[in-house]
């Protein structure tokens, strides 16, 4: 059920009968946040371009993707309908619609500029623009997404509770977050994260919404120990929020085939207490 951005009530219709607020659109966009969609609080919209040049090729999205798959398969296999909230530029949203070719896909972000790219890999999908933290459903997925979403947002609880308010029941959510404060550098500044989460706090944080974790691990464990060095590296004149992703064909082909065994290890059930990634997925029982 699609809920008035606005009043917060039922309105099936773009225009609320309640409120009579009118939900805009632009390049087919419905805006459901319209006074944040050019805005970049202190995150520059025109990098993706090049995010969506590089992150096909690169190890960590590629691992990424592999582990959501997995989970959203083995949890949600019988999912017919699924939002990711902070889509990007689609990576995600085009991997989801190879897994589950028969659902009703959905795909939301802050800035219109990353949805563009979205609407070309996912042709698919449906796709807004939308604060997550106003998610203006109620009882409508199947499945959730926020991968390296709520960790840019000071108030992650109200994301959490908006999308346990948005899944039906007997749904559930899928998160990746980046893990361990000690890890926190100047390029997380420049991400614009407001927190890396301690191993735990994720899930204490889902529960306390009315979620019931199911599975909980880290992720990017084996190459931590280099995270880490290239971490400490990083200075403030660096100032460059993709300067991770620049990286030679052959280095990433390596690390691509190191978390692959990684992936590998994950699916078989194990579950690693440390990791620059955490995973977790969460179901709404009630």
């Amino acid at each position: 059920m699609r809920l008035c951005p606005n009043c917060d009530l039922p309105s099936p219709a773009k225009r609320c009968a309640s409120c009579g607020h009118l939900v805009e659109t632009s390049a087919g966009f419905e805006l459901y946040a319209p006074h944040q969609a050019l805005q970049g609080h202190g995150y520059d919209p025109a990098i993706y371009a090049e995010l969506a040049s590089l992150e096909d090729r690169h190890f960590w999205f590629r691992a990424r993707n592999r582990l959501i798959v997995h989970c959203a398969r083995k949890y949600f296999p019988r999912a017919q309908s699924l939002l990711e909230v902070g889509c990007g530029t689609g990576q995600v949203l085009r991997a989801l619609a190879a897994a589950f070719p028969g659902a009703r896909l959905h795909g939301s972000e802050l800035f219109l500029e990353g949805l563009a790219f979205a609407r070309d890999r996912a042709p698919g999908a449906q796709l807004m623009q939308m604060d997550a933290t106003n998610i203006p459903f109620e009882d409508e997925f199947d499945v959730i997404g926020a991968f390296d979403v709520v960790e840019h947002i000071e108030d992650d609880e109200r994301v959490l509770s908006r999308m346990h308010r948005a899944l039906k029941r007997g749904g559930g959510a899928i998160f990746t977050v980046p893990q361990h404060p000690w890890l926190w550098s100047e390029q997380d500044v420049l991400a614009c994260h407001v927190r890396r989460y301690e191993r735990g706090e994720l899930e204490a944080k889902l529960r306390k919404c009315g979620f019931r974790v199911v599975h909980s691990t880290s992720f990017v464990t084996i190459l931590l120990p280099a995270l880490a060095v290239s971490r400490r590296a990083v200075r403030q004149r660096d100032a460059d929020p993709l300067r991770e992703m620049r990286i030679g064909n052959i280095t990433n082909t390596l690390l691509d085939i190191v978390l692959r065994g990684e992936c590998a290890l994950l699916r078989t059930g194990v579950r690693l207490p440390v990791g620059g990634s955490r995973l977790v997925v969460a179901s709404k029982d009630s």
